[in-house]
Formats: C-alpha cells, structure tokens, sequence
C-alpha cells in the first residue's frame, strides 16, 4: 500500500512539474511575441559583400542604410555618444543585431530612455545623418521617426526588437564572440 501511494505521489509530482514547465514555456513564448503593428519599411538587400575600410561603393537604398556593402570588423554592441560607421553597424544587421541611431538633436533625456535599449545583440549610436530623430534598424527593415513631447516610444522600439532581433541571414548567437573595429 505504501509503496502504491508513493508511485501515485510520484506522479502527481511528475505531472504537476510539466504542467508548470508547460506553463513556463507559454508565458515565455508570450513576452516575445509581438503584439503591436509593424511601423517598419522593407529595403531589399543591396549586397551582403565585405569591402575594405575606406573604400567607396554604390549608395545605400535606405538612410540609414538597413542593407549593403559593410567592413568586416562588427561594432561592440553597447551604447554609444560618438557616430560609428555604417559599414561596420551593418555587419552588426548581417548578424541579426539591432542598430538604433538617433540623431544628435534629440534631448538628453531621449538618450537616457535609449539607454535601457543596450542590452543582448543591440547597439545604439548618434547619426548626424539621419533624417528623423531615430530609426530603428535590422538587416532590411527600418522604423524611422521624430519624437514628440508626449511621450518616449518605448513600446514601439520593444515591437521592433522583439520582431526583428536575431533575423540577419547569418545568425550569431547572443554572446558569441565577434571581431569588433572597436
């Protein structure tokens, strides 16, 4: 009889620790899915071709360039108070990283809401080139737009990032090791 509870108690454990697990999975599979629209414009890819640091090549279809000729040392991914150069964020988009640029305008308070961005396969960088106050890049796709005095679009960035992060053709993993210029 004991040993007949005990096998009952067992699996009673055993079912009850795949319910959870189970549970754990879909909670999980949940927080990454995106649940917001799509802002983002597609830019077909222009060349996925290392070129030498310096050298000249056609002009990217998008700005910033989502695509396209790049060096072939990657930039740390962090965030940064100082522009990087395209060709070496691009590599970053060719691994599935996101690139968020923003333009030396904004306020200092918009870069310290950026900030909380710098984490796993992210990079975060000025661009005097960019038209809009902030663009959001991965490789191909691109959410460009100005901020406004009501709000940060903290949502609208997290959509992007969580739709679009580990999407290059070449996947790296978070955390591999990776040639940086920096």
């Amino acid at each position: 009889m004991i040993h007949a509870m005990s096998k009952t108690a067992w699996s009673i454990v055993g079912i009850v620790t795949i319910g959870v697990a189970g549970a754990g999975v879909f909670y999980a599979v949940k927080s990454t899915t995106p649940l917001g629209p799509d802002y983002s414009t597609f830019s077909p890819a222009q060349s996925r071709e290392h070129i030498e640091v310096g050298s000249e090549h056609p002009i990217y279809n998008s700005n910033p360039p989502s695509s396209g000729w790049h060096y072939s040392l990657t930039a740390k991914k962090q965030f940064y108070t100082e522009p990087i150069p395209d060709e070496n964020a691009l590599h970053n988009l060719e691994h599935g990283d996101v690139w968020i640029t923003y333009h030396p305008r904004i306020s200092q308070e918009a870069k310290d809401e950026l900030k909380q961005f710098a984490f796993s396969k992210i990079l975060i960088s000025p661009r005097e080139a960019n038209t809009t106050d902030i663009a959001v890049l991965a490789w191909e796709r691109m959410d460009a737009f100005n901020l406004t005095e009501k709000e940060f679009p903290e949502t609208r960035i997290r959509e992007f990032i969580k739709r679009y992060r580990n999407k290059g053709p070449e996947k790296i993993p978070a955390g591999a090791m990776e040639s940086t210029f920096n």
